[in-house]
Parts: C-alpha cells; structure tokens; sequence
C-alpha cells in the first residue's frame, strides 16, 4: 500500500453537527462568471478542492487577476466578456472533467488559441459529447480521437444553434450555453431528462437574459455579464456519504448545515426516502438563486427498491454511494438507465460491481445499470481507479463490514471534498491512513 491508501473499520454511531465544504459544480461556475463579468465579484462557500483551484489556475493564466482573502473565498476581477489573453502554456484542468469541458465551451469563442490538458484519469474522459456540439456552432477543437488534451482555434465566429442533447448531460449543456455568449443569434439547448440548472440560475443572477425551464435553456449572444456576489451553498453530492453513513449505522443522528437543495441534484434524497431512509429538511431557504436548508438524518433500516428511472438525471453523481446503501438494505435494489455512469471518473458502474464483490456482496452488472441483492459485507481490498467518490463510498462500507476494508489510493479525494478523512473521523468514522 501506498500513504494514500486508507482502511476504514466500524467506528462509532455517527453525531454532530457536519459542516461539508461548498457546492463544486456551483465553485466552478462562479469563477468562471465572475472572470467575464464587468467588475469585482466576491465568492463566499469556495470549495478549496483541487479541481476548483486548477480552475483558478486556468483563468489566472488567461489574465484574470484572483484574491483569496480567506479560506473558502475568492475576489475575482473580471476581465468583461472579450478581455480574456492567451496563455503562454498549456491550461491545465488538473482532474476537472467539468472545468474542461465548460471552459471547452468558454474558450471556444475567444480570439486566441487554447490547449487544455488534465491529469492520467481526466485525459482518459471522452469529450466528443462537447466537441462536436461546439463543431455545430463554428469552434474547431482538435482532440486525440476524442479525448484530451483540446487543441481549441482562435477567432472562430460561432453561430447560435438549436441542439437536442443525446444524453442528458449539465456539463454539455453549460459548455454550449458558455459558447453561446459569443455566438451570433440564439443558442438553445434541449435535454431528454432535465439535469441541473446551475449555469442558467447563475447566468440570470450575472444579469445575462436567458430563459429556461426544466429540460430547455435558451439564450442570445452579444449581452454582457455584471459583477455580483455568490454565497457557494454545501455540496450536496459530498453531503450524500454522510446521508447513507448516518442511514447505516445503527444510533446515528447527524445535521448537516446549509446544504444546496437544487430539485436536478438531489434525486439521491428521494431515493433513500424510497428505500426507508429518515432524512429530514429543516430551515428551508434560498440563497444566489439557489434552495438551501438544514439536513437531518437518522439511522433507519433501509429495504431494496426498484429506482424510478426518472430519478437518474438527478443523481449521476451519487450512485457509489446509492450502491452502498442497496448493499447493505434488506432486499433487491434494480437500477436501470444509467449508461452515462460507464464514462464519468471511472467506469462507475464495473468499479463498484468489482469493490463489492470483493467485499462479499451479490451484485449484478447490467449495460446500463446493476441488481443489487443486499446483506452483510466483509472486509477485504477495494481498487478506487483514481475516482474520489469511489473511495469515500467504500469508506462508507467500511462502518458496517464484518472486518476492515482496505481501500487503494484515495489520493484523488481531494480533487472534490478536501479535509473529508478528519471530518468523517470527527463525528464516528475510523478511517486510518495507512
């Protein structure tokens, strides 16, 4: 093992109050934003991950000058919409499929020639889904048979299209509505489920017109951005591991603060209600355009469900930590129609059906899905394939297997939930590094 390996055991039945560290996909968006708009922006909930710093990076070699006064915020002093500068180096998106693949969309429209790199995991991610759209508009982005690096041409005039996403994707749609800033006519994008709407909230608060509504986003080139603040809700996908953890483990009772609760992210929510689970909101609010409220959860004995396919859109990122939950619950969990799983991080879907069956569990792989069979789960080695909620969800499995479970390389955490060991720890985990 190496010193990014963990081994988490049964801990303590979980208490406390947790505070998860700010909304990655919103961290992105608003520095992004904020980079364009005219004037000073102040951004408060910053998640201090690594994929957020390397989009900091980015835009401060694309001339954009940003403060960190404190922990968790940033001042960005926005260049305007076509006050961005070539790099003299490759821009570097770290592990960020989304900070490549909206600042794919971003740059498409500048004046000057880009290349985006990323690390071993992220240039092994497709990006046609974004390149060929933006093809559409009038960008011409080399790629290395569709993946990484993005070779992206300068002074491209791009065109407004009408696009109907093949495979609902937020990462797609705000790197086309991105691109659409700079285009000519009208961009609007049409999804076959509704996914989030963080880019359109976001816009709309930037004082950009656009309009949109669940599965639509409409906008017009040739407006520009103005300068506001943004107060980062928690991350509700880093919030998740604590919801099944507290779900699990018998006498828990965990609040977890301010935490966002956009209805196109938290199909998790309604999943664990459907298999028993006791989660409750409190103290609901709204916050930048976004809902907000407190989180209650308690351990309840969770039973198999069939998950409602409409459901998937919403919760693309939190299905590690769903198969968890499904191994653990009393009975059979079905899960269909999440294809898109095969091309995230990992292979999401093989990587979790591996680490369980090395635990013990009874799991089926299907093309778009898997049937889970729950019961108990034994200790053993997990492989984490340099995917973040891999590893923190078999850290999950962790307090309530029948011996520890080893899990390899969980150095990528990072990348998305910084301090997320201590934090687990703190309030009854027991994951050593080993």
């Amino acid at each position: 093992m190496n010193s990014f390996d963990w081994v988490s055991g049964q801990g303590q039945p979980l208490h406390g109050s947790v505070r998860i560290p700010g909304d990655k996909s919103i961290s992105h968006r608003s520095l992004m934003l904020s980079a364009l708009a005219d004037g000073t922006s102040r951004i408060r909930g910053f998640l201090e991950g690594e994929d957020t710093r390397a989009t900091a990076a980015v835009l401060s070699q694309l001339g954009v000058k940003i403060e960190t006064p404190a922990g968790g915020e940033r001042l960005v002093h926005g260049v305007g919409l076509h006050g961005l500068r070539a790099a003299a180096e490759p821009l570097d998106c770290g592990n960020a499929g989304t900070g490549m693949r909206l600042l794919a969309g971003l740059l498409a429209g500048q004046a000057f020639d880009s290349t985006l790199i990323g690390d071993a995991s992220l240039s092994k991610r497709p990006m046609r889904r974004v390149t060929d759209p933006l093809g559409q508009m009038g960008a011409r982005i080399d790629t290395q048979e569709g993946l990484p690096p993005l070779h992206i041409h300068g002074a491209q005039p791009l065109h407004g299209i009408r696009y109907a996403l093949p495979v609902a994707s937020a990462q797609v749609k705000s790197a086309l509505l991105l691109a659409g800033l700079y285009a000519a006519g009208s961009t609007e994008i049409i999804e076959p489920h509704p996914t989030r709407d963080y880019t359109e909230r976001m816009l709309a608060a930037f004082g950009w017109p656009i309009t949109f509504s669940p599965g639509s986003a409409k906008l017009d080139g040739g407006h520009a951005l103005h300068a506001t603040d943004v107060d980062v809700p928690a991350d509700f996908s880093s919030a998740a591991f604590f919801l099944v953890a507290a779900s699990i483990v018998p006498g828990s009772e965990l609040r977890l603060p301010a935490v966002g609760l956009n209805p196109r992210r938290t199909g998790l929510l309604q999943a664990l209600r459907l298999m028993g689970a006791d989660i409750q909101i409190e103290n609901p609010r709204e916050s930048g355009g976004e809902p907000v409220g407190d989180l209650l959860v308690r351990h309840a004995p969770l039973h198999g469900i069939e998950l409602p396919e409409a459901l998937v859109p919403d919760m693309i990122d939190e299905f590690p930590i769903l198969f968890i939950a499904a191994a653990v619950a009393n009975g059979r969990t079905v899960v269909r129609g999440a294809a898109e799983l095969r091309v995230k991080e990992s292979d999401r879907l093989a990587s979790m059906a591996t680490g369980l069956r090395a635990l013990g569990a009874r799991i089926e792989e299907t093309p778009d899905g898997a049937i889970i069979d729950g019961g108990a789960l034994g200790g053993g080695e997990v492989q984490t394939h340099m995917d973040h909620r891999i590893a923190m969800s078999f850290t999950v499995a962790g307090l309530v297997a029948t011996a520890p479970v080893h899990v390899r390389d969980c150095s990528h955490v990072a990348t998305s939930f910084p301090g997320y060991r201590e934090l687990a720890n703190a309030c009854g985990f027991a994951i050593a590094s080993v």
